[in-house]
């Protein structure tokens, strides 16, 4: 089978960043269609902050993954049976997942991934982990320089 790669992690459910992705990943692994290269960290690393966020095991969301659940249906369990993360909780999680790397103990981090994969010569376009995996995974990250934040007046 051909490998694929998981969903970008900026896709989010219910504004919950990486979830899906996490779940993509569980996914194309029972399908036999996931690098190699992504299973040592399953369950770990962005998993295991999204895991820990919910208040959820890795091994509990794998078996509703395998059971056929939806994306929602998953994050009703989780949000059931674990933490119970508040809307603010949850904006606040993303908002830090989504910047990750970012003037944070975390960018050298994202300077040696670019490195280990060829892609140093992109450093002026990845300020992020989460623009790292797109980047590395042919995708375009969304580019926030052209964002402009809401002003009072406008």
């Amino acid at each position: 089978m051909s490998e694929q790669f998981p969903c970008s992690p900026y896709k989010a459910i219910r504004g919950l960043v990486y979830f899906p992705r996490m779940l993509d990943k569980i996914r194309l692994k029972a399908a036999g269609k996931l690098s190699k290269a992504y299973e040592e960290f399953l369950g770990s690393n962005f998993d295991g902050r999204c895991l820990n966020l919910l208040g959820v095991t890795y091994d509990d969301v794998k078996k509703h993954v395998a059971a056929g659940e939806t994306d929602e249906q998953i994050l009703d369990w989780c949000l059931a049976n674990g933490r119970k993360p508040t809307a603010e909780d949850i904006e606040t999680w993303s908002g830090f997942m989504i910047k990750r790397g970012w003037r944070d103990d975390a960018s050298p981090r994202v300077l040696v991934r670019l490195k280990e994969s060829g892609l140093e010569h992109l450093d002026a376009q990845v300020a992020t982990m989460f623009d790292y995996i797109e980047i590395d995974e042919k995708r375009t990250p969304p580019d926030f320089t052209k964002w402009e934040p809401p002003r009072a007046g406008k």
